[in-house]
């Protein structure tokens, strides 16, 4: 199973009511797709940098799950005909990204802030360098 992030956009017209029934629907189908829902944000309702589906605003909702990487593409298909949601968005994560999203790796990284602030030499900058060439180039 592969670890997902799914950022969603509700119609913005609902209350918390209806944005909590979508999002139990929006668990169901994932889960129906033989995943499971790891955490769920609520970022609330925001204005949109262009109109989609003739609205202004939306209710965004961020939410970690994981999925089968072949049931992927059905669950995208389904979130297209569920009605509630106006835009979607589905990223694939690796394992640190998933544990910085779920807050573990917050102390890891606290750390190394402190070390690189005590190391500003450039051969402690070069390492980094490297890891971010070798990202690019997967």
């Amino acid at each position: 199973m592969r670890s997902y992030q799914s950022v969603l956009i509700l119609k913005p017209d609902f209350d918390e009511a209806q944005v909590d029934e979508a999002l139990a629907g929006i668990t169901e189908l994932i889960q129906g797709y033989g995943g499971a829902c790891l955490k769920v944000d609520k970022w609330g309702k925001k204005r949109l940098a262009y109109r989609v589906k003739k609205n202004r605003f939306g209710y965004y909702l961020n939410i970690y799950h994981t999925c089968e990487n072949e049931q992927v593409p059905a669950l995208e298909a389904k979130y297209k005909l569920f009605a509630p949601i106006i835009k979607f968005m589905v990223l694939r994560l690796d394992d640190k990204e998933l544990e910085r999203a779920m807050g573990s790796g917050e102390a890891e990284e606290k750390a190394e802030e402190g070390e690189n602030k005590e190391a500003a030499t450039p051969e402690a900058a070069t390492p980094k360098a490297e890891a971010v060439a070798e990202k690019t180039e997967d």
